[in-house]
């Protein structure tokens, strides 16, 4: 068994150190995927990640074979989302899994590889370790910072019942 920290860089459909945050505690596995259409004839296409992302090539993907699926989030909001399989190498591994297609731009990380990704790969996961680095955010050290100063009007400013409003 490859054993693998709680974020690693892979490589996915040929774009490479694609930053995924390996979540144990996720079913399947999902990735960043933009322009989602499908054509007459059945062909799905899409292409992964968006103009907002440098991993974006803006090449499209096509796909005869997929499937859908209903997809609950922590918040307990259910989308349908396309499921595709793509060419995936991570901890030195390469092989093809399955991928749901979702609007990640929010989110820390492009790709989250969840527990059928890990038992299909054969993956430990070693959550002391974490392979892909990541900036702090200035706006978390500003509010350290102002946490720092003054507790009191930091909770009244931003986490009292006035503030959260």
């Amino acid at each position: 068994m490859e054993i693998i920290g709680s974020t690693e860089y892979i490589k996915v459909a040929g774009i490479e150190q694609v930053p995924a945050k390996i979540d144990t505690g996720a079913d399947s596995s999902s990735i960043w995927a933009s322009h989602i259409d499908m054509k007459e004839d059945g062909t799905l296409f899409f292409t992964l990640f968006d103009r907002k992302s440098p991993l974006y090539t803006g090449e499209p993907i096509s796909a005869d074979v997929y499937a859908v699926r209903v997809v609950r989030s922590s918040h307990g909001d259910e989308q349908i989302r396309y499921r595709v399989e793509l060419p995936i190498s991570i901890g030195g591994k390469t092989f093809t899994t399955t991928f749901t297609l979702a609007n990640r731009s929010r989110n820390s990380f492009p790709v989250l590889i969840g527990k059928r990704t890990l038992v299909e790969g054969q993956f430990l996961v070693d959550v002391s370790k974490s392979n892909v680095k990541r900036k702090k955010i200035a706006h978390s050290a500003k509010l350290s910072k102002e946490l720092k100063e003054n507790p009191y009007q930091f909770h009244q400013k931003y986490l009292s019942e006035k503030g959260a409003k």
